[in-house]
């Protein structure tokens, strides 16, 4: 070994000897769920990072090989559980793709709107739990009162606020109620006033600009090299965006933008959120314009689909009508022979979902590409060089959901 080389080994042994391996979480609030960080520090600067995931133990995938297809729907709720219903979305895309089955216009409509107000739900408490762990607690306050209104809203939709299980195979479980709309429009003309307010707050304040701005960069190499998604992909000056890439529920015929960064750092992150939800309540205005009569469910084509729901002239009592949904017509449906992907743009990124099926009444493999998962794994070569105060604004410019990480 040459003496420069020796120089070297001896020169980082003696800085590894001096550093300190710390864990940050998964009990830590700036973690946002049960994900642990191993950090190794040099006072305040981060040498390297390990994260550690698996905590939850969910083994979807595993459960979706096992349960019949419309039985996994609610499960999917679970995964990314900030935004239930874009979830349930992308699985019956992903079923109906396998099993060639067309959605009617009406629940493709309405299934955007449920995309839309996912979106903008997810990025607020999104946006909300960032700016609180760099000590804008008023943000996380105001974020959550226009989530109270999505919430209210969601529920109208399907009855629940957080676990929603909306979707159906073929379409949606029910139609929108009459007072939906008037609801839904309010909050449409009100909310582009509370993103103003958002950014009035934070996007020229001193703090906020000096804790995101040159922190944490990914360059438009990185990102890709580590195949991210969604705001984080185009945070970093890339313009991918699968509504518009690969066009689904009609998403071709709405108007709206796709934000792009230019400098990949915290700061281009928040502002390509703030930049979305405006544009999906563009969708969502656009969606109330033009909204089309006729059915919610494809009863017209498969057999085995008319049983996935009972008549609507068909009185039941709750009990019939739960084990006739999730009993008779769960059991009916067999999938043709084949394997499919299919991707939507979720409010982390891209979320897939792979099927295989040998013609049974559940999948022969299911496989789910979490958008979280895939852009957690920045975090080893992002973090060396910051400090550690930096790790939260990191972790918040991320927005991840341990749930949809530990599937």
């Amino acid at each position: 070994m040459s003496r420069a080389r020796t120089l070297d080994v001896e020169v980082a042994e003696d800085r590894r000897s001096e550093s300190m391996m710390i864990n940050m979480g998964p009990q830590h609030p700036s973690t946002h769920g049960v994900l642990r960080l191993v950090l190794e520090l040099d006072g305040e600067e981060v040498i390297s990072c390990a994260p550690v995931i698996g905590y939850l133990h969910r083994a979807k995938e595993k459960v979706g090989e096992t349960f019949s297809w419309h039985k996994f729907i609610p499960y999917t709720d679970r995964l990314d559980y900030l935004a239930p219903l874009s979830n349930n979305v992308a699985y019956a895309l992903a079923c109906e793709k396998l099993m060639a089955v067309d959605c009617p216009p009406r629940a493709q409509a309405i299934r955007v709107i449920c995309h839309e107000l996912s979106r903008i739900s997810a990025h607020l408490l999104g946006l909300g739990a960032y700016a609180m762990d760099l000590g804008a607690m008023t943000i996380f306050l105001w974020t959550f009162r226009e989530r109270e209104q999505i919430y209210s809203l969601i529920e109208r939709i399907c009855g629940a606020r957080f676990t929603t299980s909306y979707t159906r195979i073929g379409g949606v479980e029910r139609d929108l109620p009459e007072d939906f709309w008037p609801k839904c429009q309010a909050f449409v003309n009100e909310f582009p006033g509370r993103v103003d307010e958002y950014e009035a707050l934070l996007s020229r304040n001193k703090i906020w600009v000096k804790r995101t701005q040159g922190i944490g960069v990914i360059t438009k190499e990185q990102a890709l090299q580590f195949g991210l998604t969604g705001p984080n992909l185009r945070g970093s000056g890339i313009e991918y965006d699968v509504r518009k890439a690969n066009p689904y529920l009609g998403y071709e015929n709405y108007e709206f933008e796709v934000p792009i960064g230019t400098e990949g750092d915290c700061y281009d992150r928040y502002l390509c959120r703030l930049f979305e939800m405006r544009e999906s309540a563009k969708i969502l205005q656009q969606v109330i314009d033009t909204i089309p009569d006729g059915p919610i469910l494809n009863r017209d084509g498969d057999e085995a689909l008319k049983t996935v729901l009972p008549e609507k002239e068909k009185v039941l009592t709750n009990m019939e009508a739960l084990i006739h949904q999730f009993m008779v017509g769960t059991e009916s449906i067999h999938a043709p022979v084949g394997e499919v992907y299919f991707g939507c743009e979720n409010p982390k990124g891209e979320l897939g979902f792979y099927l295989r099926s040998k013609g049974g009444l559940e999948a022969d493999r299911l496989r789910i590409r979490g958008p979280s998962f895939a852009n957690l794994q920045i975090l080893e070569e992002l973090t060396p060089g910051h400090s550690i105060a930096d790790i939260m604004a990191l972790l918040g410019s991320i927005d991840f959901v341990m749930g949809e990480c530990d599937r």
